[in-house]
């Protein structure tokens, strides 16, 4: 198995990454990847891998949605209560990282991470399926339970009381959104022979960004 594992290997030559070819700004230049992400259909072109770290620096990954992007930076929601929101409340600082596979390309965001308004939590939430809004109110996420009846319980009754009651699902106070404001931006673009360009933005002082080249 380990030398199966070894002889995995692909020889990356779709694209290329130049520093004539970007923008000065790294959520416009993150905004013609994204585009080009979804013109080629890429499936779950919104997943993101989130990390994290608690107080004492023990690290934590998991795969969420990106939900928004603007100048600010980057949106997702979640339980505030969970353990990734516990990391947070403890470090607010993480990591996101995108995986384009199939345009060869990875984007890595650092920076630091604040609530965002409950008017956008609410905007979100509402915006969301039924089923998801009682998900997030049945769920008490990260923690232990005894087996799947108990969610599939709880579910059904909020279901229920909602058809005869539509307002009683509400956006919980422990769910809402966290904005990823960057600190610095990593463009990776595949290349062969393993000399892949990755291009680094770093915020500076004064805001602009500083655009240099990584060795690979």
């Amino acid at each position: 198995m380990n030398e199966s594992i070894a002889n995995i290997r692909l020889n990356y030559s779709k694209k290329t990454l130049l520093e004539t070819d970007v923008k000065s700004n790294p959520i416009e230049q993150f905004g013609i990847w994204w585009n080009e992400a979804i013109k080629a259909e890429l499936s779950e072109v919104n997943a993101m891998t989130l990390a994290t770290a608690s107080a004492d620096g023990v690290p934590a990954a998991r795969i969420v949605l990106l939900k928004n992007v603007t100048p600010d930076g980057f949106t997702f929601y979640t339980n505030y209560n969970s353990f990734k929101g516990q990391q947070l409340a403890e470090n607010p600082k993480a990591c996101l990282v995108f995986f384009w596979k199939e345009l060869e390309r990875q984007v890595r965001i650092t920076g630091l991470v604040s609530k965002t308004s409950e008017a956008d939590s609410n905007e979100y939430f509402y915006s969301r399926p039924v089923g998801s809004q009682i998900g997030a109110n049945i769920s008490a996420q990260s923690t232990v339970i005894p087996n799947r009846r108990v969610l599939e319980t709880a579910y059904q009754q909020m279901e229920e009381g909602a058809k005869n009651n539509p307002t009683m699902v509400t956006r919980p106070e422990h769910w809402g959104g966290y904005i990823v404001k960057p600190v610095t931006v990593e463009f990776w673009q595949g290349r062969p022979s393993r000399l892949h360009d990755r291009l680094q933005y770093s915020l500076q002082t004064d805001g602009s960004w500083l655009i240099e080249r990584l060795a690979p």
